[in-house]
């Protein structure tokens, strides 16, 4: 165990909460480490949309570069942000038992709003048209920055709330009193996980890292991003998904809307632990083959 691990981080306040849980149950364990933060594009490009930036692995890449350069030998990540396709080289070493998954409302004053006209902030597509998908007549404007910036910026506007993942809030406390928990909002595929990625080829790290991972959460992340992989072909899109495990079956919900909402395909369907192999893919193709291969072109002209 004398080798020090080396953990790449984004230097965001949650990002590094994320490193710092790591850190201490790698130490626990008898591990030496070291955090490395690193800035990434995400990070640094705050006036456009993510889907404009080409949304796909934002967060990760820079932290992909420094491990295959040699300068970190795990990144932790927001499972939700990892691209469902790891560079060559780069392996899932492990996923942390799941924190919450919902997304939750942060308002400002009385919801009132709710039942007539509003401005919701939110970056994500997914949320905008599950948004617009329950409140039509509201207008869901771009909101962009890491956690903190995010809610500074609700606090400076005249919008009426923005959405946010209530895992996030609650791991760097700063979950505001004024928020609701949008039950009823299906998540990003992964949300509330946390993944470490580390290079194939680096047997010691591997070692080390495996012993982390939840194995419950894992299986549920990956019938949910198996799910995404097959439904989005690499491009971004509003897509839902959801597994959970009672006793000895996994229960799973996926979705796919129009970006303006209007459109839903869902999939709801639950099936035995022992029988998961290829589950998430089925579940994808049977949203493809009831609309969502037409839906997807749409979405893809749409974003071009």
């Amino acid at each position: 165990m004398s080798k020090t691990i080396r953990i790449g981080t984004r230097d965001s306040e949650l990002a590094l909460w994320q490193a710092n849980t790591v850190k201490s149950q790698l130490e626990h364990l008898g591990y030496t480490t070291a955090l490395v933060p690193v800035k990434s594009t995400g990070d640094l490009v705050l006036d456009k949309p993510l889907y404009e930036l080409g949304i796909t692995g934002i967060f990760t890449k820079t932290l992909d570069v420094a491990m295959l350069k040699g300068d970190v030998d795990i990144a932790v990540h927001s499972m939700k942000d990892v691209p469902t396709a790891l560079p060559k080289g780069i392996a899932q070493g492990a996923v942390l038992k799941r924190a919450n998954v919902h997304d939750i409302l942060v308002h400002k004053g009385s919801l009132d709003f709710l039942e007539s006209q509003g401005t919701i902030a939110t970056g994500s597509l997914r949320r905008k048209a599950q948004w617009l998908h329950r409140y039509p007549k509201h207008e869901v404007v771009d909101l962009r920055g890491n956690v903190n910036t995010r809610l500074q910026k609700l606090e400076d506007s005249d919008w009426n709330g923005a959405i946010f993942a209530k895992a996030g809030l609650e791991r760097i406390e700063l979950t505001p009193q004024d928020h609701i928990v949008l039950d009823w909002m299906i998540p990003a595929p992964a949300q509330g996980a946390m993944m470490i990625a580390v290079l194939e080829n680096d047997d010691h790290t591997k070692e080390a890292i495996a012993k982390l991972n939840d194995t419950e959460t894992e299986i549920c992340t990956r019938i949910e991003r198996e799910f995404l992989r097959v439904l989005e072909g690499g491009c971004t899109a509003p897509i839902g998904a959801l597994a959970t495990i009672e006793n000895d079956t996994l229960h799973f919900e996926g979705v796919l809307f129009s970006l303006c909402g209007k459109e839903k395909i869902s999939v709801e369907k639950s099936i035995s632990l022992k029988e998961l192999n290829g589950f998430g893919a089925a579940c994808a193709k049977e949203v493809l083959n009831n609309g969502g291969s037409q839906l997807m072109k749409r979405i893809k002209a749409e974003i071009a």
